[in-house]
């Protein structure tokens, strides 16, 4: 009886996820241990390659939002390692005061309305570099959003796809936050149990999803397909059952085996599906130590950038870690930094 009361409940809780439609395949769990280690591991999934490169920015630098006139400007109040993608825009980063942004596709959002058009234009290449350069910590960017004076502008990649993201953020004290757009409102949660993030459905429907589950119990039966929702509560059940630990290399391999338990097998794509493939790449960002990992899937191994060691100061270069000619890199690799001229942003 009890088995088949299971088999119903995971009957139940697939008919949720499929009704979501999702298409997406990136993850981010944040794991939570001892002596302040907090280490937000994430994964970059999809059909066509992603060159990724790491570039480390100082403090000082004058930017803007997009190159129109009327964009956002800011001169970065902090230095920053950035990922990114095609070089051209920011995928995600993290800070040298131990704030991470990380975006993840979404195909709901939308990120303008009537009452947006005319504020000032934030690429979004530029966007997650906007955030880490002029804030330190969670509470520091939410409120920046919250008075949202800027309209999300960006464009399509690879043959035509909307860049529908939605971001997860968490600083060095372990204070996390989840933003959305809304048909062009900000929607944005906070906590410090929102340790897993994916794609589709939207934030609160995929909590639901997951609260489903947490009743049904890991232990009994966790959902396996590659799909958002599927992801989000594997990644979510492994990071409350693991073992916490200040160490920092081990904390790197429990997240990182947490991380590889949610990502899609290299290779493998669904037809008509382009987001449910292969990844890519996945990334640790130790926000207690500073060091930013780097996992490309068909390297022989991990390495990392430690933040402490880099030179943020005004008028340093900007240093580029090439990741297409560094495939062999074991550990830490602020060695493999070359001075290089800024990205030029795509959109």
């Amino acid at each position: 009886m009890k088995i088949k009361s299971l088999m119903t409940l995971g009957l139940m809780a697939a008919s949720m996820a499929v009704a979501t439609n999702d298409a997406d395949a990136c993850s981010r769990i944040v794991y939570q241990g001892n002596d302040s280690l907090y280490i937000v591991g994430r994964s970059l999934d999809w059909k066509t390659p992603i060159p990724t490169n790491l570039y480390v920015y100082p403090r000082g630098m004058a930017k803007m939002g997009n190159n129109t006139p009327d964009a956002v400007r800011w001169t970065s109040k902090y230095g920053a390692i950035y990922a990114v993608g095609y070089d051209g825009g920011v995928t995600e980063g993290m800070n040298e005061k131990g704030l991470v942004v990380n975006g993840l596709f979404c195909k709901g959002t939308i990120y303008v309305n009537d009452s947006t058009m005319n504020r000032p234009p934030m690429s979004l290449a530029m966007f997650v570099a906007w955030m880490l350069d002029m804030n330190a910590t969670t509470p520091e960017v939410v409120e920046v959003l919250r008075k949202h004076d800027f309209n999300i502008s960006g464009a399509t990649f690879d043959g035509g796809t909307v860049s529908t993201l939605h971001w997860g953020i968490t600083d060095a004290e372990g204070r996390t936050a989840v933003v959305e757009f809304d048909h062009g409102n900000i929607k944005i949660y906070e906590g410090h149990d929102l340790i897993a993030l994916t794609n589709d459905p939207t934030f609160p429907q995929m909590q639901a999803i997951n609260d489903y589950w947490m009743k049904v119990g890991g232990a009994n039966m966790l959902p396996g397909t590659v799909k958002s929702p599927d992801r989000f509560v594997r990644g979510y059940y492994f990071d409350t059952h693991v073992d916490k630990t200040g160490d920092a290399a081990l904390g790197f391999s429990i997240i990182r085996s947490i991380l590889m338990n949610v990502s899609v097998p290299y290779l493998y794509e669904v037809e008509t599906e382009p987001n449910v493939s292969s990844t890519q790449w996945r990334s640790f960002a130790n926000l207690r130590d500073k060091l930013y990992y780097f996992d490309i899937v068909t390297n022989m191994g991990a390495y990392y950038v430690d933040l402490k060691k880099c030179n943020f100061e005004k008028g340093a270069p900007v240093m580029k870690l090439d990741t297409s000619v560094n495939t062999s890199a074991v550990g830490e690799a602020n060695s493999l930094l070359r001075p290089s001229a800024p990205f030029t942003p795509m959109y």
